[in-house]
């Protein structure tokens, strides 16, 4: 019988004092376990896993993986061991069977829920979370996505400039107040939050989901898809929600992502296809209603 490879969930670790030496990870196991390699942020190590299978489409756009579909696990080391969190896209048939594999190898899975509506076919997001022996965690994560159809193969490498994205960009940028960055044809901002998480007893890092995430999909003559969330405390929420409502752009769902971070946070995924430049001045008054980390 095949052997499933079992992680538990550590604590152990957030006990040792400072001082105890322990092993680094060999992070080239990691990569072998989950079959890529990581994007690395500091001591995170994040790794891509976009359902560029799927063919999603919504109100006559062509979801691109960059807007909507990117799914991803990250971890953030504690000593030898490490803390996991992550974001799987899921079609409506994979949900349970995946989630069935990862509950029963030791990881959590903190929500299930849409980002999108309208969507052509329905897509979920599936959040998880665990601690310990990060190769076995991505071998778990591994065999979860046996049951969907995730490729794994890298993608071929573009040749040249990523795609033009039609629209001005640089006037984005300039209205958001962040850089953005062209990631095949979709720009990309990832905001931190100016309030220190915590989750699990850990310092949890932007790049392990708790940034806020905003995308724009060009979709010709100026004009661009966005998709993403916000991450916002509880008192952010109604004032958040009523700038994006008034700014034209539909709030799409209203959740958590994980069990016990402090502060509370929720996430708040939002759609509209307009003109770009329009577009980034509503996400700009919504993101004058949380409270985020100053431009370096």
């Amino acid at each position: 019988m095949k052997q499933r490879p079992q992680a538990t969930l550590c604590t152990i670790c957030l006990l040792l004092p400072a001082s105890v030496a322990v092993a680094e990870t060999d992070w080239s196991q990691v990569d072998a376990a989950i079959g890529k390699k990581a994007a690395v942020s500091g001591s995170v190590h994040k790794y891509a896993l976009p359902r560029s299978d799927l063919h999603v489409t919504l109100d006559g756009v062509s979801i691109k993986p960059g807007l909507a579909l990117g799914g991803w696990i990250a971890f953030e080391p504690t000593g030898h061991t490490a803390m996991m969190m992550g974001d799987l896209v899921v079609t409506e048939t994979e949900v349970n069977p995946v989630l069935r594999s990862l509950l029963a190898n030791g990881v959590q899975v903190t929500a299930v829920h849409n980002h999108l509506l309208r969507a052509s076919p329905a897509t979920f997001y599936m959040h998880v979370g665990a601690h310990g022996d990060p190769a076995k965690l991505a071998a778990v994560v591994r065999e979860a996505l046996a049951e969907t159809k995730t490729p794994f193969e890298p993608p071929a490498a573009p040749a040249g400039e990523p795609p033009k994205l039609g629209f001005d960009a640089a006037e984005v940028d300039n209205v958001l107040g962040f850089p953005g960055r062209n990631n095949g044809g979709v720009l990309q901002f990832s905001i931190p939050k100016a309030e220190q998480i915590r989750a699990g007893g850990m310092t949890v890092a932007p790049a392990m989901g708790t940034a806020i995430a905003i995308n724009f999909e060009p979709t010709g003559d100026g004009k661009a898809a966005i998709s993403g969330d916000f991450v916002a405390t509880a008192k952010e929420v109604e004032p958040l929600l009523k700038t994006l409502e008034a700014y034209g752009i539909e709030v799409t769902a209203l959740h958590n992502h994980m069990l016990d971070d402090e502060p509370r946070l929720f996430f708040v995924h939002f759609w509209a296809n307009d003109d770009a430049v329009k577009l980034a001045r509503g996400l700009r008054a919504a993101l004058d209603t949380v409270h985020v980390a100053a431009r370096s």
